[in-house]
């Protein structure tokens, strides 16, 4: 099999469904093996890894809670040790928590930033480690980060936006080794925790410029060119794949 990535080895995190799923079946698609992690779904998890392993691509699933830093940092070595080399790591996972910022308890203050912050964080120093030239983190963000067009989401907008200053100071301290860093913020995207046609989704759709929800490819797409040869200039970028929220 050829591809433009392939004989590259790739690190999802969260990828056993939505748009992480839908980022390492085009990743694996375009010729990278691919490890993911995932924390419940194992069922999802193991069909992603086969889906991967019919498109000729080595892959593996890793059980790791975002939450604990060290199951991150393990999932990353795991994932390097069993490819050989780590050449693309995709911070995926992460948590939406939704409500009054006064209702909010210092403990889940402390999870939302453990899983949404601290972990990409945490991998992106491991992953550093395995990478050579032309490496790439790639973190993915929200255009609630940029845009905060309802109540109830200040915590998450939070832990989003700081992936942008993430994503700028990794760009400038691996940039040197010729790995680059950006952060993709999605819109509204149509998964199983965010409907198309869910409650909230008309409100939604009305945000965008197109009227309408993306899908899980549409970020998977913009991963694919960062990842590759198209991506080899752009670093510290922010990138809106938001139908036009953040117009």
């Amino acid at each position: 099999m050829t591809g433009m990535l392939y004989g590259k080895a790739a690190l999802v995190t969260g990828g056993s469904r939505g748009i992480g799923e839908a980022i390492a079946l085009r990743l694996a698609a375009d010729g990278a093996d691919v490890a993911l992690t995932y924390q419940h779904s194992t069922d999802q998890a193991d069909d992603v890894v086969e889906r991967v392993k019919a498109l000729g691509r080595r892959a593996m699933a890793l059980r790791a809670d975002a939450g604990d830093p060290a199951a991150v940092a393990d999932a990353v070595e795991r994932a390097a040790g069993e490819f050989g080399r780590l050449d693309i790591l995709v911070n995926n996972a992460g948590v939406f928590p939704f409500g009054p910022f006064q209702d909010v308890r210092p403990e889940d203050f402390d999870r939302v930033l453990a899983v949404n912050v601290r972990a990409p964080f945490i991998a992106a120093q491991t992953a550093a480690g395995h990478m050579t030239e032309g490496g790439r983190i790639i973190n993915i963000g929200s255009c609630l980060a940029v845009r905060t067009p309802f109540p109830g989401i200040t915590l998450y907008a939070l832990s989003k936006t700081s992936l942008t200053g993430l994503t700028k100071g990794l760009a400038r301290e691996l940039g040197p080794r010729g790995i680059t860093a950006n952060v993709i913020h999605p819109g509204p995207i149509d998964t199983d925790m965010n409907p198309a046609h869910g409650p909230g989704a008309d409100a939604q759709s009305a945000y965008t410029a197109l009227g309408h929800y993306g899908e899980p490819a549409d970020i998977a797409a913009t991963v694919a060119h960062l990842a590759g040869e198209g991506g080899r200039y752009v670093t510290g970028a922010s990138i809106a794949v938001d139908g036009g929220v953040t117009a």
